[in-house]
């Protein structure tokens, strides 16, 4: 998922050695690359959320060497952080031991803000064209860019194909089909469809989305609008029809519910696709989250993760270096890391491009939908703003209280933060 969550990630815990900061347990550290013998001048701590896919670490610190290689008066200390990893970013980015380059989910302009992040627009060089302009929009705050994306990862609708067809469902392309198929599809033993331990999950934002509403707009929180409060009434039918599976031993992040045959639909992530593959060979398909109404529209969520540089590191321009090399000239790496440990897409359009895997089949429909109905969360989306939306639309679908009058309630909430951002 685009690991827009705060807690745990979607790519799950993975334990190991920790190294401390500021008295707190962080994360897995390897050796710094180029140090000892070799008389690296600047030793650079970049840091990784803990990906759960098999290999990710091991290649995260090939990487590294391989800079390091290029560039031996530069060490690299791969740190691999488990569990809650924007909490710890956060609280580390609060002492001397910040890393000096580290990746974030969903981008936040209030770190540009605060001068935590530098401005890396020199870093893109002559390619920036071969970034789409979405992702470099997300990533500009008062015209500068703060990140470089590593990767874009893609959520959608999967569906058991043989599933539908023994019920006689067609795949949903409203909300209405999508609701009536979860209820025709919920029996004594199974749900017709999960979208999250918590019976919400990202379908509050892509509701809004798909009525034509807005979460923020120019600065002022938007969710508290009639189309927002109308699709975010709607998804209380989910709940009602107790068509939703709750409580399962892994969130939708995971594909288990689906492959398992526990539902036969599920919210997921293209990164999921080649364990989906295996389990179920062509038994399944993809679909955008469905338009609530005519003249709304079919979403699929783009989040991904964003490689950033600390402004108040003391290694900046050695930073930079290593965001340039890494995720900007190694084209081969950035495919690599994209298409073999899970299935992601490439940020840049001449590897994606040449993104074999996701060239053929189920995957390419799903990078093709994404082009034409995906839409990333604001960069003011930070946990501040979203998470008084969260708990109202949970009220919301769990019928505990006026709908247009908690939305409000939480927008008023919201602006405040998303005020203090700009302050």
């Amino acid at each position: 998922m685009s690991a827009h969550r705060a807690q745990l990630s979607r790519r799950g815990f993975l334990g190991g050695s920790l190294l401390f900061v500021a008295g707190a347990a962080v994360g897995c550290s390897t050796v710094p690359t180029g140090s000892g013998s070799s008389g690296a001048k600047t030793t650079l701590n970049v840091w990784f959320h803990a990906y759960g896919e098999a290999g990710t670490q091991q290649a995260a610190t090939r990487y590294a060497e391989s800079f390091t290689k290029a560039n031996p008066d530069i060490a690299v200390k791969v740190t691999w952080v488990p569990g809650d990893y924007t909490s710890k970013l956060n609280a580390s980015l609060l002492t001397d031991g910040a890393p000096d380059v580290f990746e974030i989910g969903d981008f936040s302009q209030a770190l540009a803000r605060r001068g935590q992040i530098a401005a890396l627009d020199d870093v893109y060089g002559s390619v920036k064209s071969d970034f789409s302009q979405g992702n470099l929009d997300y990533m500009t705050v008062d015209g500068k860019v703060y990140g470089v994306k590593s990767i874009d990862d893609v959520m959608m609708l999967y569906y058991r194909k043989s599933a539908l067809g023994k019920a006689g469902i067609t795949p949903p392309t409203t909300f209405d089909a999508l609701a009536s198929a979860a209820k025709a599809l919920t029996t004594k033993q199974n749900k017709g469809l999960f979208i999250g331990n918590d019976g919400i999950g990202d379908s509050p934002v892509l509701a809004v989305l798909s009525n034509g509403g807005d979460l923020v707009t120019d600065g002022k929180v938007a969710f508290d609008s009639p189309p927002a409060v109308e699709a975010v009434t709607a998804l209380k039918r989910l709940t009602d029809d107790q068509s939703l599976l709750l409580g399962f031993t892994t969130d939708w992040w995971d594909p288990s519910a689906l492959v398992q045959a526990v539902v036969p639909m599920q919210w997921c992530g293209l990164w999921a696709m080649p364990a989906v593959q295996t389990a179920l060979g062509d038994d399944f398909g993809v679909l955008p989250w469905p338009a609530l109404k005519a003249g709304g529209s079919p979403v699929l969520r783009v989040g991904g993760w964003t490689s950033c540089v600390n402004a108040k590191g003391k290694h900046v321009d050695a930073a930079k270096k290593f965001v340039q090399w890494l995720w900007v000239d190694q084209t081969d790496l950035q495919k690599d890391w994209s298409e073999n440990y899970g299935f992601h897409v490439p940020p840049r359009a001449t590897v994606a491009a040449t993104a074999d895997k996701l060239a053929k089949g189920t995957a390419k429909e799903t990078v093709e939908l994404a082009a034409t109905y995906g839409k990333h969360v604001p960069n003011t989306w930070d946990s501040e703003v979203s998470t008084p939306f969260n708990a109202a639309a949970k009220k919301v679908v769990t019928g505990q209280g006026d709908p247009a009058q908690l939305l409000a309630d939480a927008a008023k909430q919201a602006q405040t933060a998303l005020d203090k951002q700009r302050s």
